[in-house]
């Protein structure tokens, strides 16, 4: 299953290339079609959920419109739905030609897009797709394969343990976020066939509401309470998957329950090092950044584009244009392939304790 991460993104973001089709040929600091001088806005969900938003897509997309020379506005609504649209509201009266959001919620989400497509402004939805929504354009990753790529992964982490019959919990992502259901949908392809054939023993399952790691950690407390014998967590990404591992912890079973996780973190990644979770998945957020900047930059200069693949929204049945990108296995065998590929320093990684498992892990 290893797999290199540059080579994958790569090829990812290759299939799911950009193709202009317009004439227009503005340059850096033009103006568009429409004549308003290119601006781009953003809007970001939280910073608690995932260290990522601040971390790395904020740095990224800025990196990106400041080479284009475009101006940009990235703000957090940091969990605020009411935050969401004042901001997106005073983008578009700023004069923002693009509006890129990560929703909170696909109600609010629609609400935002819907005002935005009403003024003219064009629309993307970056890595959640609104469902119900107007946005022209949606880049992601394959959310169905990162959830597959979990299930695979704790499937594996059991057979090394040599598990028989295991209880599993599923501590699955905000039933408000799309990518969440996506998730749960590509693990449980791989999981419900083990449950149904007796394999596995389904254990307790539930959606952890905004991603909030404080009320995972409740959640699991409650389910190894219910369950004393669960021997493997499928947890949707790494905080939910930190959040376990803490209650482990105090049972002193971390380390013998497998737990998955999500998002390729630096805390992610410590508790593989440490064996406290047994894997997550990487998405190249760079490669995903990249790809939606050069499209809505593209986008606020009057520009038509195609993209090569297409997602279709559930609720109004219609084809989105999108761009996804592919998602990679981590495990402690490959860690350092993260560390090689920018996303986290080996700085931030091999602090303290951790010096003598990133030695072990050929990480420098």
């Amino acid at each position: 299953m290893r797999r290199a991460v540059v080579a994958l993104a790569a090829a990812a973001l290759t299939a799911g290339s950009l193709a202009a089709c317009g004439n227009n040929n503005n340059s850096s600091g033009g103006t568009n079609t429409q004549g308003k001088k290119p601006k781009i806005g953003v809007i970001l969900p939280d910073s608690k959920s995932s260290a990522r938003w601040e971390t790395a897509d904020r740095k990224y997309l800025q990196a990106a419109f400041d080479a284009a020379g475009v101006d940009a506005d990235i703000q957090n609504a940091q969990n605020d739905k009411n935050a969401f649209q004042t901001i997106a509201d005073q983008m578009i009266t700023n004069g923002a030609t693009v509006l890129l959001i990560v929703n909170l919620d696909s109600g609010t989400g629609k609400a935002v897009l819907d005002k935005a497509k009403a003024q003219g402004v064009a629309t993307i939805d970056y890595d959640r797709l609104t469902l119900g929504g107007s946005a022209q354009y949606y880049v992601s990753f394959d959310n169905t394969k990162v959830g597959q790529l979990q299930g695979e992964g704790l499937v594996k982490c059991l057979s090394a343990k040599g598990a028989q019959k295991p209880v599993v919990a599923e501590l699955n992502g905000s039933p408000t976020d799309n990518n969440a259901t996506l998730f749960k949908n590509g693990y449980d392809s791989v999981l419900k066939p083990k449950y149904d054939s007796g394999e596995y023993v389904k254990g307790p399952d539930q959606s952890v509401p905004e991603w909030d790691n404080a009320q995972a950690a409740t959640i699991f407390e409650q389910m190894l309470t219910q369950k004393p014998d669960i021997k493997g967590v499928l947890a949707a990404n790494d905080g939910l998957g930190n959040a376990a591992v803490s209650i482990l912890k105090k049972q002193k079973l971390n380390g013998q329950v497998p737990v998955t996780g999500q998002d390729a973190t630096v805390q992610g990644l410590q508790n593989i090092l440490a064996g406290d979770q047994c894997m997550t998945v990487y998405k190249a957020v760079k490669k995903e950044a990249d790809a939606a900047a050069e499209l809505a930059i593209a986008l606020a200069r009057g520009e038509k584009k195609t993209v090569a693949g297409k997602v279709t929204d559930p609720t109004t049945k219609q084809d989105v244009p999108s761009v996804l990108l592919d998602p990679v296995a981590i495990t402690k065998d490959n860690v350092k392939d993260v560390v090689t590929d920018g996303y986290v320093t080996a700085a931030e990684l091999c602090t303290g304790e951790f010096a003598a498992k990133c030695a072990e892990a050929g990480i420098k």
